[in-house]
């Protein structure tokens, strides 16, 4: 039997097989997939030239039609995002029982209303952050240069796009963005961490900042750092206990260099403070703390003998 028949005969009993097993775990005809990460991504780059006009977008845009081309874009987005929202909102109620009193459309109008007022503010608040980016690295040499190319950026203006969705209760959506930035810069952010102005993520693969994390102003971090939880308490039948903090606070002026983790929601690191290298913090330190490990002691041979 050659594939093709093969194919023919099989694929109907395999994808039936497939469905059967779906169905056991997912609502297939009302599943949430109707939400399409794919426009989620979409709006999102939207939103990313409506905040940087002119940076992104191929053509370059003249100063008499920018608001134009911002307001038509912004426009188009935020009623993309109003259905999505509004599924989502109608998608959570069904999944928890709770339909008597849905005003799905109307919340979703007055999320879409809030955050959208809230752009100006984000904007002035990624300023600081592009230019915290600057004044932190000494090899960046413009703002612009920054803006089109550093990955903190990137994944700290879809944080603040998420996170005040996340504030205002929406479900899934903070997440699917979060995870895009992701995926784009290696940065993992969750949607509920609390972040100041002048943040600074340098390099930043392998970046976790959890969702309870409360960030001061003027914080500086490096690649492969962990802000995250210790192992967290189960309910009586054995399931993580949700919406109690979990993650540390930093607050201003702090950095911290690459590979330290930091843990528990109890754990404060103090204002004015430097972290370093690849330390293990599980307890809180005091304002202008200096934290470090012994330096490493290797042991440097060479296997070839001296020429006489």
């Amino acid at each position: 039997m050659n594939l093709n028949d093969w194919l023919n005969e099989k694929v109907p009993e395999i994808t039936s097989s497939l469905n059967d097993i779906n169905r056991q775990y997912v609502d297939i005809e009302n599943s949430i997939g109707f939400v399409g990460r794919n426009q989620i991504y979409k709006i999102l780059d939207n939103f990313h030239e409506v905040l940087f006009p002119g940076i992104h977008t191929a053509p370059p845009i003249d100063n008499t039609r920018i608001n134009i081309v911002s307001s038509n874009k912004l426009r188009e987005t935020a009623l993309d995002l109003r259905d999505i929202i509004e599924k989502v909102l109608i998608y959570n109620m069904e999944y928890n029982n709770d339909t008597d009193n849905c005003t799905c459309q109307e919340d979703a109008d007055r999320i879409v209303m809030k955050l959208i007022s809230q752009f100006p503010n984000i904007r002035k608040i990624l300023q600081t952050d592009i230019q915290a980016a600057y004044n932190g690295d000494p090899a960046a040499l413009s703002t612009e240069e920054i803006l089109l190319s550093y990955p903190s950026i990137v994944a700290v203006y879809i944080h603040r796009i998420a996170h005040e969705l996340y504030e205002q209760g929406v479900p899934i959506v903070p997440r699917i963005m979060s995870e895009y930035a992701h995926s784009l810069t290696g940065i993992d952010i969750h949607p509920g961490a609390t972040i100041g102005e002048s943040f600074f993520i340098d390099h930043g693969t392998g970046v976790v900042i959890g969702e309870t994390c409360n960030i001061g102003n003027n914080v500086k971090i490096y690649q492969s750092v962990t802000l995250g939880a210790l192992s967290f308490p189960l309910d009586e039948n054995g399931n993580p206990i949700k919406g109690i903090k979990r993650h540390p606070n930093i607050e201003d002026n702090v950095v911290i260099y690459a590979g330290a983790t930091i843990l528990g929601g109890e754990t404060t690191i103090g204002h004015d403070s430097v972290l370093g290298s690849n330390i293990w913090l599980m307890n809180s330190i005091p304002p202008y703390s200096r934290v470090y490990n012994s330096p490493p002691s290797p042991n440097i041979s060479s296997s070839k003998t001296k020429k006489s």
